[in-house]
């Protein structure tokens, strides 16, 4: 490396290496050293090395020389797996070494040698450079293992046929990879009794409940890729993004709200063409920007939510035309509809002051139990009157009552006027004090500005960042929780009074689930927590490798959608016993459904120095070998450097910009070297100022590769700069996780400790993320980092040329530290373990620079020329620190048959390009590829417990390219992959649940309902009256869960006879009716009384474009409604129901009766006419009952 590089001269003391200067050589070797070998071939007396060289280095190495593999070195282990025959190791014998010092005498054939994984032999003319094929078809090389792999971050990750540390779950979607989704990913779910509901970002999708065990398509049919997988399922016609659904099981429909602001309803029960997408059935513009969130009430009506706090109505009377009319008709009703609406928030404004927040409504709830609607922004909410519409009561995330204005259009000062503290310049007289106090005034105000966005960071943006709403859920015991960015869980009750927290998991909320007494909560870190009503936690699991952003129930499961699109049916009894059974009888059938791969893996890393390659070179090191490869991955080190360059590269990063022209330009090279586009596509690049990685993948390979996920770690400066570091890219390839990590370490032969430390703030601290939009949630701090950055790049060059490096680094690492401390503070990785830990596969490759040790210029040269590397390794930097388990832990390194590659002079080829300058520089083997697989020992079989094991074909240095002070490495991987077939285990899986006793019996629970009474099933109103109907819980050891919802209303005619009942949205109930509580829990032998109340509602106001126009009068015949009061256990999947008759009657003298003598004419509800008591139990219903009565 040329001393005009930049180098990790700052940081701590650097120290020795840890280990003697002098390890003592294996026992044969000490009396036998290289001069005595050479005294032995000549019949000479022993003299100094440094004079003994006869031969020139400029002159081809002796041919009859072949690289030296001792068996006894216990560092070297053959390669071996199932396929493949043990090798003995054993000690060299006396004979073995007398016939490795006859071919310094007679070139004659050697005697066959003891069996080994690599065969020895002598090379042949080109591979006198050390560039030929090696080992290309003599099967795997033997690889060096270091220590310290089986423990703490470096053991190698569980895996397993079926996962051991979570429930088995129904695959309904496999996790598909991210670059299939673009236009295409999934944002939300829904469940009805027998489907399951998605929307999308082109769309609806759902699936039969039948249908969730059988095989999905497989790759090569008419499924769009990343569908392979799925079970089968039917899609809709393209739309704008789905970003919300409901479900309306009155009228069995869906509604969906869209970013286009327009609410769309799709039928549960229509006939679907495979070969045609269904389409919406009614559709209506509701908002100008995105419908965020919508709920349908207690009272059938719609609400909506949109951005800058916008809260719509959309009545039920003005939908339930519309769905009356025919197709033809429908355009006319939606533009009835869309001007129907009730403005909330326009309602609550008075004289410019608004009553409720500016911020997006993105959550919205209905308390049918108490006839309330809650909507949320994610630091306040807002209750209603389901029924009135009124406001009730405005409160933020502490419970705290707001009389609020509007914020929004207010300015933020306090932010503003921190910034400008930081950024303010020194009082008038320091203005003249020349040119050093100008530049001095500059650097305080950037490192300044670097200390505003670390403390601002440290609140969050809008200093309650970490207590958001994100998810908001209602129980059944009728309380509302609400879930944090931190990961707290807060308990309110219905009237939005904050009773207690809970804090069970440090990730953010993302989701909640509720079922029975259980509440399921998804976390960003892809974690499920179960726990009761009472908040304490049942289990947890880690469901997903990405957020779980929704949850619904269905068919006894509750199915997640995770972020990246994979949606998993969790058995609503998890964690239980059915658990460990599924588990076990899965796990007996794992060669059902495993399928094995194999692939070849091209690795290469070179420092190229700040050069540029030809195309020979490139030929020569990748090109010639392409062809037998799936996967290519290229890590160069010192693409671009300078100190201008560096520091503008740490400016961009904290906006999360990378890349340069002359990176572009070895991506490009590359790439036509490897027929990029027609043979091999790229999938993958990630640069850090001088460090690139990039990945090629073969076009056949392609649809089994995706994921790519990329990161960086800089290591120099402060760990600010990238002049040394790492980039990385993670994938999935066959399912399984394999990382690829470009490094450059610190250089100087005395810096050991520097490069281990290095090694190891890469291993921890590497996270991998796909590129960050700029607009999302966090976007407003990259914007915070830009404006530093951007005052970092205008005073860049004036820097340079007034202070030199030293001070233009430290301003950069100023800002770059800042954003390293928001990245590493959005981690949330499960136990403080590393990603790296995580991987099935991880290779490390790039300029390690560890050099040789206790060797002089002289004695390395003539051991590279006699091509005794196996004694040079001894001297290995590298080697000692991993057999001493300082470095690489636990990661594996082919036997070294090249000759170091560090360091030549440019353009002179074969071995006399070493370095002969003043310095010369020790030659050394700094450039290396590493790897780590899944074997926990070196005899593991791949399998579903060990999916990966890998293999090393060839390791080889091509010293015919002399583009660089560095010699180009490579590395072909044989890798042996272990997957599971998805749609065979689905269907294996389905076959289990319908089959197996003991799971058939275990489910028997989720069909039990206790027995229970229902005080009547006929009730009479009058105007205000109110009747008391009485549920009683008559088990002794089971709480019992009911709900009371209206199936249908209708208008009784003058003969007493009713017409058909009519649903309003989702069992909704009519506006003069008032049911509370309309859900709860019975506790064993204890009795609810529920109130159902006629309300005074004569009129109904009429809203055209959100203005009241008129009044009409209410229809004042008898009306009658059917209401159902449905229970079950509190862990049955099965209701049954009890239908109640309530009739509300005018006087019979006048037909209406007047406002003013509702009071009078009042009867009471113990004159109420009533049916006899009615028992819930059996599987009898009391529908038969009722026949006697009109049926609805």
């Amino acid at each position: 490396m040329e001393e005009n590089r930049i180098e990790d001269e700052d940081g701590d003391v650097i120290e020795s290496l840890t280990n003697s200067q002098h390890p003592p050589l294996p026992p044969h070797r000490k009396t036998h050293s290289y001069s005595s070998q050479q005294s032995v071939s000549s019949n000479l007396t022993t003299t100094k090395r440094n004079t003994f060289r006869k031969h020139s280095l400029d002159e081809t190495a002796n041919k009859n020389i072949d690289s030296f593999y001792d068996s006894s070195d216990d560092e070297l282990f053959p390669y071996n797996k199932s396929n493949s025959s043990s090798v003995a190791r054993s000690g060299s014998t006396g004979k073995e070494l007398q016939e490795y010092l006859n071919q310094f005498v007679d070139p004659k054939p050697l005697s066959p040698p003891q069996p080994l994984s690599v065969p020895l032999s002598v090379p042949d003319e080109k591979d006198e450079d050390g560039g030929g094929d090696v080992n290309r078809d003599t099967g795997p090389l033997p690889e060096f293992i270091a220590s310290g792999g089986g423990t703490g971050i470096f053991k190698v990750p569980l895996r397993a046929a079926v996962h051991p540390g979570r429930p088995p779950c129904l695959e309904l979607r496999p996790h598909p990879f991210r670059e299939t989704q673009v236009g295409w990913f999934l944002r939300t779910i829904a469940s009805t009794e027998n489907q399951l509901w998605a929307g999308q970002e082109c769309g609806v999708r759902f699936w039969n409940f039948e249908d969730a065990y059988e095989p999905g398509c497989g790759i090569g049919s008419r499924t769009r890729r990343g569908d392979e997988d799925t079970a089968p399922f039917h899609e809709s016609a393209p739309t704008a993004p789905t970003l919300c659904l409901i479900v309306d099981a009155g009228n069995r429909l869906i509604w969906s709200g869209h970013k286009d602001g327009r609410i769309k309803s799709w039928k549960m029960d229509q006939s679907v063409d495979d070969n045609n997408p269904f389409k919406e059935g009614f559709t209506w513009h509701a908002h100008r920007g995105p419908v965020l969130s919508m709920v349908m009430t207690s009272y059938g009506d719609v609400w909506s939510g949109s951005e800058g706090g916008v809260v719509k109505i959309w009545p039920w009377e003005a939908i339930e035309k519309s769905l009356t009319l025919t197709v033809e008709e429908r355009h006319m009703a939606s533009l009835a509809v869309e001007r129907s609406y009730i403005d909330l928030k326009s309602q609550v404004t008075y004289n410019g002051v608004c009553s409720i927040s500016g911020s997006d409504v993105r959550f919205m709830l209905s308390d049918n139990s108490r006839g309330k609607v809650w909507s949320a922004g994610h630091l306040s909410f807002a209750l209603w009157d389901a029924r009135t519409r009124e406001l009730l009561k405005v409160f933020n995330i502490e419970g705290q009552i707001e009389n609020r204005v509007d914020m929004s259009s207010l300015p933020d000062t306090s932010l503003e006027d921190e910034m400008k503290v930081k950024f303010v310049s020194a009082s008038k007289k320091e203005k003249s004090q020349g040119t050093f106090s100008f530049f001095q005034r500059s650097r305080n105000a950037l490192m300044g500005a670097a200390d505003a966005v670390r403390r601002v960071a440290a609140k969050g943006a809008f200093g309650d960042d970490h207590r958001r709403t994100e998810a908001l859920a209602l129980t059944v015991d009728g309380m509302i929780w609400t879930g944090c960015t931190n990961g707290l869980l807060v308990q309110w009750d219905g009237n939005g009074t904050r009773l207690q927290e809970f804090q069970h998991h440090s990730s953010a909320v993302q989701s909640f689930c509720t079922f029975g007494t259980r509440i399921w909560v998804g976390y960003a870190s892809g974690t499920v927590q179960v726990i009761d009503l009472k908040g304490n936690l049942l289990g947890g699991w880690v469901a997903h490798s990405s957020p779980i952003i929704k949850m619904a129930v269905g068919a006894g499961y509750v199915f997640s959608l995770a972020s990246h699109g994979g949606i998993r049916g969790w058995s609503i009894t998890s964690p239980g016993p059915i658990d460990n059974i599924l588990r076990s009888e899965l796990s007996a059938k794992e060669s059902l459904y495993t399928v094995f791969e194999n692939l070849k893996i091209l690795t290469g890393t070179w420092n190229v120095g700040q050069g540029r390659a030809s195309h020979d070179s490139l030929i020569s090191w990748l090109g010639s070998v392409a062809s037998e490869v799936g996967i290519i991955v290229v890590g160069l080190q010192e693409v671009e450097m300078g100190a201008g360059f560096l520091a503008m590269s740490a400016a961009k990063e904290t906006v999360g910009l990378e890349g340069s022209a002359i990176g572009q330009w070895w991506l490009d090279t590359i790439g036509k070297t490897l027929d990029e586009g027609t043979t091999f596509e790229r999938v993958g690049s990630r640069q850090l100022a001088g460090l690139l990685i990039s990945v090629w993948v073969r076009k056949n390979l392609k649809p089994h590769v995706g994921d790519v996920d990329a990161a960086a770690v800089p290591c120099g400066f402060g760990r600010a700069i990238g002049n040394k570091g790492a980039v990385g890219l993670r994938m999935r390839v066959y399912d399984r996780m394999i990382c690829f990590i470009n490094c450059h370490f610190a250089a100087h032969l005395e810096a050991v400790n520097r490069r281990n430390a290095d090694f190891d703030h890469v291993f921890r601290t590497m996270v991998f993320s796909r590129p960050s939009n700029l607009l999302s949630s966090s976007g407003m701090m990259r914007y915070l980092f830009l404006s530093c950055s951007l005052a970092c790049s205008a005073y860049i060059f004036w820097l340079v040329h007034y202070f030199g490096l030293p001070f233009v680094l430290s301003v950069a690492a100023g800002v770059s530290s800042a954003v390293q401390m928001i990245r590493g503070a959005n981690v949330h990785a499960e136990d403080g373990k590393p990603e790296l830990s995580e991987a099935d596969m991880v290779v490390f490759m790039g300029d390690f620079n560890y050099r040789l040790h206790s060797i002089s210029y002289d004695e390395a040269r003539d051991f590279v020329s006699q091509r005794c590397f196996d004694w040079l390794w001894e001297r290995d930097q590298l080697r000692a620190e991993m057999k001493a388990g300082k470095v690489f832990q636990g990661m594996r390194e082919g036997q070294i048959l090249f000759p170091p590659t560090y360091k030549f002079e440019r353009h002179l080829p074969g071995l006399a390009g070493y370095d002969a300058g003043e310095k010369k520089r020790i030659p050394a083997w700094c450039d290396r590829i590493l790897y780590r697989d899944n074997r926990s020992t070196s005899s593991s079989e791949c399998n579903l417990d060990c999916p990966i094991v890998s293999s090393i074909l060839q390791y080889e240095a091509r010293m015919d390219v002399t583009d660089s002070d560095h010699k180009p490495v490579r590395c072909i991987f044989s890798v042996d992959i272990a997957r599971v077939d998805k749609s065979i285990r689905r269907q294996e899986f389905g076959k289990i649940i319908s089959s197996h006793e003991k799971i058939r019996s275990s489910l028997e629970q989720l069909h039990y309902i206790p027995e229970t009474i229902v005080s009547t099933n006929n009730i009479i109103l009058q105007n205000q009256d109110m009747s008391i109907l009485r549920i009683t819980n008559k088990c002794g050891n089971d709480n019992v869960l009911f709900g009371v919802f209206c199936e249908g209303q209708t208008t009784v005619n003058e003969d007493g006879q009713a017409s058909d009942h009519r649903p309003r949205g989702s069992f909704g109930f009519p506006r003069w009716l008032e049911v509370t509580p309309g859900t709860g829990i019975i506790k064993p032998g204890q009795i609810v009384e529920v109130s159902v109340r006629h309300e005074d509602f004569h009129t109904l106001e009429e809203f055209v474009d959100g203005i009241p126009q008129n009044w009409w009068c209410e229809d004042t015949r008898d009306k009658e409604v059917i209401l159902v009061v449905s229970v079950r256990g509190s862990c049955s999947i099965e209701t049954r129901n009890h239908r109640v008759r309530v009739r509300h009657c005018f006087s019979s003298k006048s037909g209406r009766l007047d406002s003013k003598s509702n009071n009078s004419k009042r009867t009471p509800s113990s004159v109420l006419q009533r049916s006899d008591v009615q028992p819930l139990n059996g599987s009898s219903d009391v529908v038969d009952d009722l026949r006697n009565l009109h049926s609805p």
